[in-house]
C-alpha cells in the first residue's frame, strides 16, 4: 500500500506499523459504515479512509480534538501558529512550562494544550489520573518543536481536515456495546480495546467483563469485524484469547513496540487479530522482522471452527 498516514494525536501501542497487515485482511467495499468502536489515535481508520465512519472512544478529549478539526476551529495555519509560540516558550522555560500547560489543561481541557502535551510527553503516552487529570511527566526535550517537527505535526492535522470535508466521519464518546448492537451487515467493525491484562488507564479500564462483553456483541454481530489484541510475549500468554476468541480466524505476527525507556526493557509482542471471516491469501504474507534476535515471522493463521451464531461468508 501507499505511505502510511501516521495521526497527529499519538499514543503507546499505535498501530501505525501493523496498518498494512490489518489492510490485507481487511475485506470491506465501503457501502456501509466502518464503526471504530475503540478510536484511540484512530491510525487504522484515518488510512482505510473510509466514506462513512462512526469514531467512537471513552476518553473525551481525543473526541474533542477531532471534532475541533471537524468544525474547523483547530486548523493547520492555527495549529502551526500554536505550536510554534508554545514551541518557543517551552525551549525557554523547559520542563516548568511543561507542567505549566499540563495544569492549563487540566482546568479548560483546551484541545490545541491536548495536542501540545501529547507531542512533548514522555514516550507519547496518554494516560489520566482517576480524577480525569492528564498526569504524562515532560519528555526532557525541551526543543521538542522544531520547526520540521512543526510541519509535520501541521500536515497530518491537514490530512485529517481534508478528508473530513469530503467524507461523513462522526466522532462521538460513547459505550462499545451500543455501537457494536447498531451494526448493519453492510457494516465493518474494527475494535482495538486496552489489552486485556495490561496496564490501562482512567479512561480505558478493561476487566475481564469487558472482554466477555465485547465477545458476546461481536459474536451476535452481522457485522464483519477485525479485533486487534495481544496473543503472547516472552513472559505470559494472554487467556483471554483461548477463553473467548479461539473459535474465530486468528493471525498472529511479532511486533516490537518502544515503549520502554530503555531499550533492554523493550520486548516482542505477538499481536493478534481475530477476525469472523476468511481473509484473502495475501493476508498470510511473510513479513521480515526488524531485529532477527527478538522478532520472528508472520505465522500462518489458525483457523477454528466459528462459534454457533456466527456465520462466514460465502
Amino acid at each position: 500500500m501507499n505511505k502510511i498516514f501516521v495521526p497527529p494525536i499519538k499514543s503507546q501501542g499505535i498501530k501505525t506499523k501493523l496498518v498494512p497487515w490489518i489492510m490485507r485482511v481487511l475485506q470491506f467495499d465501503q457501502n456501509g459504515t466502518w464503526i471504530e468502536p475503540f478510536m484511540g489515535t484512530g491510525v487504522v481508520g484515518f488510512n482505510v479512509r473510509p466514506k462513512n465512519a462512526l469514531f467512537s472512544d471513552l476518553n473525551p478529549h481525543i473526541i474533542n480534538f477531532y471534532n475541533a478539526i471537524k468544525r474547523s476551529q483547530i486548523t493547520a495555519r492555527l495549529a502551526r501558529r500554536f505550536l510554534e509560540t508554545e514551541g518557543d516558550a517551552l525551549a525557554k522555560e523547559g520542563m516548568d512550562y511543561y507542567y505549566e500547560v499540563r495544569d492549563r489543561f487540566n482546568r479548560n481541557n483546551d484541545p490545541l494544550d491536548f495536542l501540545f502535551l501529547s507531542r512533548s510527553c514522555f514516550n507519547g503516552m496518554i494516560r489520566f489520573n482517576s480524577k480525569g487529570g492528564f498526569n504524562v511527566p515532560f519528555c526532557h526535550k525541551r526543543d521538542r518543536f522544531s520547526k520540521s517537527y512543526i510541519t509535520k505535526i501541521v500536515n497530518q492535522i491537514e490530512y485529517v481536515h481534508k478528508a473530513i470535508q469530503v467524507n461523513n466521519w462522526q466522532f462521538e464518546c460513547g459505550d462499545f456495546r451500543q455501537l457494536i448492537k447498531d451494526a448493519t451487515s453492510r457494516d465493518f467493525i474494527y475494535c482495538d480495546p486496552p489489552y486485556f491484562g495490561r496496564h490501562v488507564d482512567y479512561y480505558n479500564s478493561w476487566a475481564e467483563e469487558d472482554e466477555r462483553d465485547l465477545f458476546l456483541c461481536l459474536r451476535s454481530s452481522k457485522a464483519k469485524f477485525i479485533l486487534s489484541t495481544w496473543h503472547s510475549n516472552p513472559f505470559r500468554h494472554n487467556i483471554s484469547v483461548e477463553k473467548y476468541w479461539r473459535n474465530f480466524t486468528l493471525l498472529t505476527k511479532d511486533h516490537f513496540y518502544h515503549v520502554g525507556a530503555k531499550e533492554k526493557n523493550r520486548n516482542p509482542v505477538k499481536e493478534a487479530l481475530v477476525i469472523n471471516y476468511r481473509p484473502a491469501e495475501a493476508a498470510q504474507e511473510r513479513t521480515y522482522a526488524r531485529k532477527p534476535e527478538q522478532m520472528a515471522l508472520l505465522e500462518k493463521p489458525v483457523r477454528f471452527p466459528l462459534t454457533k451464531g456466527v456465520k462466514r461468508p460465502s
